[in-house]
């Protein structure tokens, strides 16, 4: 069996993935990254966006042979051939880290030691082909264009009624789960068309690759959306989304789903340092289960032309480009890398079912361009000799409540027992026990009464 790393699954998730098996549903030192990765069965949708114009990327997970591959898309046009493209996954996968939450570390400074003023450096940072046409007008389905993009043999369909479309569907191999039918007649009722996308096994062979591509389309429609419900239908399970925004104005969210901001800027024990990736699915979930799998979640929003740690460097424009970002110009053959300007960048994450989620997903654009990504803060005590001060003794004195405060948190985020916890802090090396007293440079002077 072929291992394919990414697959396009239709508008991701977004979309109806059908199979002849069963259906698979993604300041400080920069430490550690929480990507789509830790997150099994997780769906990718990057989506670029300016006035009614959209180009959306779709790639995800998927284990499977390539000739059981096939997606339906509802889209709101006939796509001609231009408007169909396939791309590289390190593409998503760049973009993917660029925006991922993360884990930074802090050493203290001494404490006896004078502050140090700090000038605002932000400024210096910035620096399958048709069936007998007969059978598809009996059947009010027709086939307004077929292509061949990449791997990908595609056709765009037409119908005027749902069960017609769901009998062509399953005449030409496509299994359809039992639910589908009202679903696809409210597509059809909004003048939607289908995009139909099978693996050309030739085409497939002869690039010699393990995995398939990204799939993207571009077209113009008022309507800024994603549509979720086709991809619930044959779920076995609750689904994992991430969305990847880029627009010109500033930070998007869904305008029919709350959206809430991931726990962010919060101190955690050190020994989190070797267990991030855990740290992070667990604080999610716990989101998760206290929201009830009802919410949208920003994990990221950023202009795109710095970061504040960087996990991974900012996108090119021609990375962006590639994406879909058709107002950044085309950078000149010059040998010179210019950053992208007038690009806003927002990570959304869902799981979701169709209970929680019954409607599919609306957007609207907004004018906040503030900066906002999951950050997770490891603060490592001062460790070297400290002299008599006033400030030591504070300090000292201060650690077990400040690590205390760390184990209670985490255990807030996580769901985590506080008594383990604190267990792994201490062989850690942070104690919850009082810390011994400073080097006092004329200690001789307290040894004897006067």
């Amino acid at each position: 069996m072929l291992s394919i790393r990414y697959l396009v699954l239709g508008l991701l998730c977004s979309c109806l993935l059908i199979m002849h098996g069963t259906a698979q549903a993604f300041c400080g030192f920069y430490v550690a990254k929480a990507d789509t990765q830790l997150f099994n069965t997780a769906s990718k949708v990057a989506m670029a966006r300016h006035d009614n114009k959209t180009v959306i990327t779709m790639a995800n997970d998927y284990q499977g042979t390539p000739k059981e591959f096939a997606i339906v898309i509802p889209v709101p046009e006939v796509l001609e051939r231009d408007q169909i493209h396939v791309t590289e996954p390190a593409i998503v996968d760049h973009l993917d880290a660029y925006t991922t939450p993360r884990l930074v570390e802090y050493h203290d400074d001494d404490p006896c030691r004078p502050p140090m003023v700090l000038r605002n450096r932000v400024g210096a940072i910035q620096k399958a082909m048709p069936s007998a046409p007969a059978r598809e007008r009996s059947l009010g389905v027709t086939i307004e264009a077929a292509y061949t993009v990449g791997e990908y043999d595609i056709l765009i369909l037409s119908a005027q009624e749902s069960a017609g479309l769901e009998t062509w569907l399953l005449q030409n191999g496509y299994r359809i789960p039992e639910g589908a039918q009202p679903v696809l007649a409210g597509y059809l009722q909004k003048g939607m068309k289908f995009f139909v996308a099978k693996v050309n096994l030739k085409m497939h062979r002869d690039r010699g690759a393990t995995y398939l591509r990204p799939l993207q389309v571009a077209f113009e429609s008022d309507a800024f959306m994603l549509p979720i419900r086709l991809g619930m239908i044959n779920a076995s399970g609750p689904q994992e989304l991430f969305i990847f925004m880029l627009t010109r104005s500033g930070r998007v969210q869904t305008a029919n789903y709350p959206v809430k901001r991931i726990p962010s800027n919060i101190q955690i024990p050190l020994y989190v340092k070797n267990e991030f990736g855990d740290f992070y699915r667990a604080m999610f979930e716990e989101q998760v289960r206290t929201d009830q799998m009802r919410s949208v979640f920003l994990e990221y929003a950023w202009d795109m032309g710095w970061c504040d740690p960087c996990a991974a460097g900012p996108l090119s424009v021609d990375e962006l480009r590639e994406l879909g970002v058709f107002w950044q110009q085309p950078v000149a053959s010059t040998g010179l890398k210019r950053q992208a300007r007038d690009v806003f960048v927002t990570r959304l994450h869902l799981r979701y079912t169709a209970a929680t989620f019954p409607h599919d997903l609306v957007f609207r654009e907004t004018d906040d361009r503030k900066n906002f990504q999951g950050r997770y803060i490891l603060r490592h005590p001062w460790k070297g000799r400290i002299v008599h001060c006033p400030a030591a003794q504070k300090y000292k004195a201060g650690l077990p409540q400040r690590f205390e405060n760390e184990a209670r948190q985490l255990a807030q985020l996580t769901g985590w027992d506080i008594a383990e916890i604190r267990q792994k802090m201490i062989a850690n090396g942070q104690s919850f026990e009082p810390q011994p007293g400073t080097d006092d440079p004329q200690w001789y002077k307290k040894l004897w009464r006067k």
